[in-house]
């Protein structure tokens, strides 16, 4: 999907709005996904496209002569904003939070309504007005679930307004207010990150001990110790990395941890490089599992021609080959559908035509009707806001959702956004393909978090688990077509 997606558990936060209409906000227990469907028509889910369109419909009648949105019941306006915020129809949900805010000032759902118009702005990369609900919510429902919620995500609006210093106070501030808060341990690990962000260093690094204490045992331990081998590299404390690495090699890589034995080995090899100690960094480079799969084996191979001496050379061009041919044995799983479009497109944008086969590999698998639970549609799976955003320059007066369902129009739109995003980040593909899917804005952060010029140590860098995988399968595609194609798309 487009970088338009639902992050932090965007697509459950959809389902609590939904259930929230039938409950008070002082009542809200965790409950099945399942039950969603209840407030909804037999067979129609909030994010499906017959679900827009009749709520749509229902808008049109709903609304006074001066075209404003008359009084509905609270559980009726959470419902519809609930549908319009799951196919991303920001302006529509609002109007729906608004209004319950508005006839309903006193009601519990406020509370609900206002974490949803903070969730909207913050989707939309509006992160002031974010910031202001948000806060709002904190300040007004500081003993509910909700506040607790606005005032984490406050925090995540300050840092992406560039409020470093400001966003890493407010996590404290949460993990002091609530010790056992829904988000403790995500706060723990957002207060060392904001931290060095803000150049406080040896207060991120106070940080990673006290988180290690505190939650001693659990992924959350080791991810802090892995946000210390990040600052470390970033820092170019090569000694104290090298160090970190093999620490945070021998923890137990369980669920919810947010890095890989190859990650951290890889991250290893480049810092013994960085320090000057050659043979040590060809023998690390090597233990690197190889493969066509393996993001980090193909990037420890590209190191390995600048640390070999003449004697070793030999052992990395086995490697190369024994990936060649688990390519060929596989080449029919990376076809070249819609290839003429593809070359035009992405050729007049100065693109490369196969990673943009890379990126509709991994969004849509090829199929030009496939729609995402966060509403995004088509083969480059793009949502209708990012889509309106670069139709204009794309050549289009205007964009519809069904449109997006189009080959031609989806590779157009992708393409274009594509192109913004290699000005934006030239010569990383890494990070082209995270802010497809993670946000350019984020992506940015991250690269200058990173200070080192390398693919593996941004990679690193992805603060998002699901951004991470998906820069690191786009990136295997592209190196397969990179092997099996020529730049215009025919076979080698």
């Amino acid at each position: 999907m487009s970088n338009a997606r639902f992050h932090e558990s965007g697509l459950a936060f959809v389902l609590i709005l939904v259930l929230a209409a039938t409950l008070s906000a002082s009542a809200l227990p965790p409950l099945p996904e399942s039950l969603s469907s209840l407030l909804l028509p037999v067979g129609v889910q909030g994010n499906s496209d017959t679900a827009l369109l009749t709520v749509r419909k229902q808008d049109r009648v709903a609304r006074n002569a001066k075209g404003v949105m008359t009084r509905l019941s609270p559980d009726e306006h959470l419902r519809r904003a609930a549908i319009y915020l799951a196919n991303r129809a920001f302006d529509e949900a609002r109007e729906h939070w608004q209004a319950l805010i508005t006839y309903y000032p006193n009601d519990p759902r406020v509370a609900p309504a206002l974490l949803g118009m903070g969730r909207s702005y913050f989707q939309g990369r509006r992160y002031q007005e974010a910031y202001t609900a948000y806060d709002r919510l904190a300040r007004e429902y500081p003993a509910t679930k909700d506040g607790r919620e606005g005032l984490n995500f406050s925090a995540a609006s300050l840092l992406r307004l560039g409020r470093t210093s400001e966003a890493a106070d407010r996590y404290i501030q949460y993990i002091n207010r609530f010790p056992d808060g829904e988000r403790i341990d995500t706060a723990h690990l957002n207060a060392i990150d904001t931290l060095r962000e803000a150049g406080r260093i040896q207060e991120a690094l106070s940080w990673v001990t006290r988180t290690r204490q505190r939650f001693a045992g659990t992924a959350t331990a080791t991810n802090a110790l892995f946000g210390q081998l990040r600052l470390e590299i970033s820092e170019g404390n090569w000694a104290r990395a090298i160090t970190t690495a093999d620490d945070l090699s021998r923890e137990s890589f369980q669920k919810g941890v947010a890095t890989s034995p190859s990650e951290v080995a890889y991250l290893k090899a480049y810092s013994l490089e960085r320090a000057g100690r050659q043979a040590q960094a060809y023998s690390a480079y090597m233990a690197v599992p190889g493969g066509m799969d393996s993001y980090y084996g193909w990037l420890a191979t590209d190191h390995l021609a600048s640390v070999a001496d003449g004697r070793s050379r030999g052992f990395a061009g086995d490697r190369i080959e024994i990936v060649k041919a688990q390519i060929d044995q596989v080449s029919d799983r990376y076809p070249i559908p819609y290839r003429q479009i593809i070359i035009n497109e992405a050729t007049k944008r100065k693109l490369d035509p196969r990673f943009v086969l890379a990126l509709i590999k991994q969004e849509s698998v090829f199929r030009p009707q496939a729609k995402s639970p966060a509403g995004a549609r088509g083969l480059l799976q793009l949502t209708i806001d990012a889509a309106q955003k670069y139709a204009a320059h794309a050549g289009m007066a205007s964009v519809e959702e069904n449109q997006l369902y189009q080959p031609e129009t989806s590779i157009r739109l992708g393409s274009e956004y594509l192109a913004e995003l290699a000005t934006m980040f030239p010569n990383l593909p890494e990070a082209v393909a995270a802010s497809y899917n993670g946000g350019e804005d984020n992506v940015a952060r991250w690269v200058r978090r990173a200070k080192q010029k390398d693919a593996g140590v941004f990679t690193s860098e992805v603060g998002f688990d699901e951004t991470k995988a998906y820069v690191q399968k786009v990136m295997n595609n592209y190196r397969v077509y990179q092997q099996l194609y020529t730049a215009d798309l025919r076979r080698k």
